[in-house]
């Protein structure tokens, strides 16, 4: 298996992945593809961020960390979003979804963040070091419930200051 920074010709496969796989997720909207490529098209797409798991030159899995923003009074936090995260249904429980939190986490910190925020499960995102943002003082706008809104710190202290409303769009 290769993990490997995503190609412009693979976002029509990218989206058929993200759709086909969250028709099996545990939680979904439905629109997850679409959310891709509204990511895509915005001001805070990373091509370098958007990495995808490939095995006999198929792709099996992606993730995506976009620039979001922690919104303070006097200032404004920079920090990334997972969104969304996939793994091909008959390619779980192989660890691709951990390599590909795990390389995403060692760009973004090269890349020299600070901080990855995600709204998900606190069972599986909590086992990378992810913690409710509120514990941070980061509250999500409009609400969703507290266990679900995650950030992890990708140094010591990263968060430490920051308190406000980050919204993922």
């Amino acid at each position: 298996m290769m993990i490997r920074q995503e190609k412009p010709s693979e976002f029509r496969e990218i989206y058929d992945l993200v759709k086909v796989a969250f028709q099996t997720a545990k939680v979904s909207n439905g629109n997850e593809q679409n959310y891709v490529n509204q990511l895509r098209a915005s001001g805070n797409y990373i091509p370098e961020l958007a990495i995808v798991a490939e095995e006999d030159a198929k792709l099996v899995g992606h993730i995506m960390l976009t620039k979001t923003y922690v919104e303070m009074v006097d200032a404004k936090f920079e920090g990334l979003l997972i969104a969304p995260l996939c793994v091909a249904l008959e390619y779980r429980k192989r660890g691709i979804g951990s390599k590909l939190v795990n390389e995403s986490f060692r760009l973004a910190k090269h890349m020299g963040y600070k901080a990855i925020f995600v709204v998900g499960s606190p069972e599986y995102y909590g086992r990378f070091g992810f913690k409710s943002s509120v514990l941070f003082g980061v509250k999500h706008v409009p609400p969703i419930p507290d266990p679900y809104v995650m950030a992890y710190e990708l140094s010591t202290a990263a968060l430490s200051g920051v308190a406000g409303t980050v919204t993922f769009t």
